[in-house]
C-alpha cells in the first residue's frame, strides 16, 4: 500500500440535529492529517458500503463555507442504514477487508448510536484476529443518550433542547380555554428515559408543566396512573404529561407495542403510547368537560436543528476530530467518550472507551434521579441537563430560511480514483 491511505466513514441508525458536526470535525482532521491522503463516506452506512457506494468528500467539500453548512445540517447528510452484521458471517468480513484494501482505506468510522458501535466492536476484532492492519474506531451518537462510559451522547443535548421547548409552547397552547384539559406528549426512548426526563427542564420558563413524567426505567401501573392524574387535575385544571415511547408495565409489555413491528435489529418500532395513555384518562378521570390530547413528537425531535444547542454542535465536533487523532495513533476498537469535569463552569474531557465496555449495554437514568414515585425527576437530573442545552447556533439563513449542505451521493468513485 502507498505511505498515506485513505480513511472512509459512514453513518447509522436514526438521525439527529448534531450527527454532521461530528462528521464534519472528523473530515476536518482527516483532510489536514499527513498521514491521509483522501477522506472518503459511505452512501447509507455499512449496506452502502458493501455495495460499493462510495464518494470522495475530499472533492466535495472545498470552502469554509461548506463546513459550516455542514455542521449545521440535521440527519445524516451521508445517509444511514440499520444494516446488521452477524458474528459468524465470515463472508460478509471478508467482503468488507476486500473494500477496505481495493480503496486503499487504513481508518475506518463509523458514526452512530448502540448498535452501530457493536458493529464497529465486531469488525475491530475480525480485523485484529485476521492480522490486518487496519483501524476502526466508533464516533458516538444517540439522541437517547444510552451509551456507556460517556457523560452524554452527541445529539441528545439539542433533542433535550426541542423537547424542553416544546412541551412549554405546548402547556401554553393547553391554557388557552377556559377549560380542563390533559395534554399526553409522548417523547423517544425505548428503555433509557433521558430524553423525557429532560421534559422536565421546561419548568425553567416559569411555567408548571410537565406535571408528571413517565420513564421506562420504573414499572408502569395504569391504576397508580389514573390515581395520580385526577389528584393533579383537582388543583391543576390544565395539565401536560410527558410519557417515554417505551414505558411499560410489569410483565415487561410495553403500552404501545400491540402488533408492533421489529427492525432489523428486533427492536419494537414503537409509538402509541400516549394515545394509550390519553384512553386511560379519557376512561377514568371524572373530571366534567374534560379535553384530552395526545401528541406524538415523532421524528420532529430528531432533527430540529432550529433548536439546536451550541454546546452539542460544539461537542460532537470535537468527538469526530478526535476520533481520527486517535485513529491515526494507532487505537481502534474504541469510541470516543466526554468525560464530566464539573457542572458549574460547566467543563468536559475526551477520552476513549473501548467498545467492549460500550457495545450492547444501555446506560439508563439513575434510579435515585426519579422522584415522586416515578412521576418526576430530581434537582440531579436538572443540573446535569441544564449545561448540555445551552448555546444559540448561527444559523446560515436565506431569505429566513435555513441552508443545508448536501453531499452528491450519486458521484461514487472507484479504487482507481483514490489510489
Amino acid at each position: 500500500m502507498a505511505e498515506k491511505q485513505n480513511m472512509l466513514i459512514a453513518q447509522s441508525g436514526g438521525p439527529s440535529s448534531a450527527i454532521n458536526a461530528s462528521i464534519t470535525g472528523a473530515i476536518a482532521r482527516g483532510m489536514a492529517s499527513t498521514k491521509i491522503d483522501n477522506v472518503l463516506g459511505a452512501v447509507n452506512g455499512m449496506q452502502g458500503f458493501l455495495e460499493r457506494k462510495i464518494i470522495n468528500i475530499s472533492e466535495q467539500m472545498k470552502t469554509s463555507e461548506d463546513f459550516d453548512l455542514l455542521i449545521h445540517t440535521p440527519a445524516h447528510a451521508l445517509g444511514s442504514s440499520r444494516y446488521k452484521i452477524k458474528g459468524d458471517d465470515e463472508g460478509t468480513y471478508t467482503k468488507i477487508i476486500e473494500i477496505l484494501k481495493d480503496y486503499n482505506i487504513k481508518y475506518f468510522f463509523y458514526n452512530g448510536g448502540n448498535d452501530s458501535m457493536d458493529t464497529v466492536n465486531k469488525l475491530a476484532d475480525y480485523l485484529r484476529q485476521a492480522g490486518e492492519d487496519i483501524v476502526a474506531v466508533g464516533i458516538p451518537k444517540t439522541i437517547d443518550n444510552d451509551l456507556e462510559l460517556t457523560d452524554h451522547t452527541p445529539g441528545f443535548g439539542s433533542a433535550a433542547r426541542y423537547v424542553a421547548t416544546s412541551v412549554a409552547e405546548l402547556y401554553l397552547d393547553t391554557c388557552v380555554y377556559p377549560l380542563p384539559a390533559c395534554t399526553i406528549v409522548e417523547i423517544m426512548g425505548r428503555n433509557a428515559g433521558w430524553l423525557t426526563a429532560a421534559s422536565a427542564l421546561a419548568r425553567e420558563t416559569g411555567l408548571p408543566a410537565p406535571h408528571l413524567i413517565y420513564l421506562p426505567e420504573v414499572d408502569f401501573d395504569p391504576a397508580a396512573f389514573i390515581h395520580e392524574v385526577q389528584t393533579v387535575m383537582e388543583t391543576d385544571r390544565q395539565i401536560l404529561i410527558a410519557a417515554s415511547e417505551g414505558i411499560h408495565t410489569k410483565d415487561g409489555n410495553y403500552l404501545s407495542d400491540t402488533g408492533a413491528a421489529e427492525d432489523m435489529f428486533g427492536h419494537k418500532t414503537l409509538g402509541g403510547a400516549a394515545t394509550v395513555l390519553e384512553r386511560l384518562v379519557k376512561d377514568n378521570v371524572k373530571v366534567p368537560g374534560l379535553k384530552t390530547r395526545a401528541i406524538q413528537f415523532s421524528t420532529l425531535q430528531r432533527a430540529a436543528a432550529h433548536c439546536a444547542s451550541l454546546t452539542d454542535l460544539e461537542e460532537s465536533y470535537q468527538c469526530g476530530y478526535r476520533a481520527v487523532e486517535a485513529a491515526v495513533n494507532g487505537m481502534s476498537d474504541i469510541m470516543i467518550t466526554i468525560t464530566r469535569i464539573s457542572d458549574v463552569p460547566y467543563v468536559v474531557r475526551y477520552d476513549v472507551g473501548q467498545l467492549d465496555d460500550i457495545a450492547n449495554k444501555e446506560k439508563k437514568v439513575p434510579p435515585g434521579w426519579i422522584i415522586k414515585n416515578g412521576t418526576d425527576v430530581s434537582e440531579e437530573m436538572l443540573v446535569y441537563l441544564r449545561p448540555l442545552v445551552t448555546g444559540d447556533t448561527t444559523e446560515l439563513l436565506s431569505e429566513g430560511l435555513p441552508r443545508f449542505f448536501r453531499f452528491n451521493l450519486h458521484r461514487v468513485v472507484t479504487p482507481r480514483d483514490v489510489k
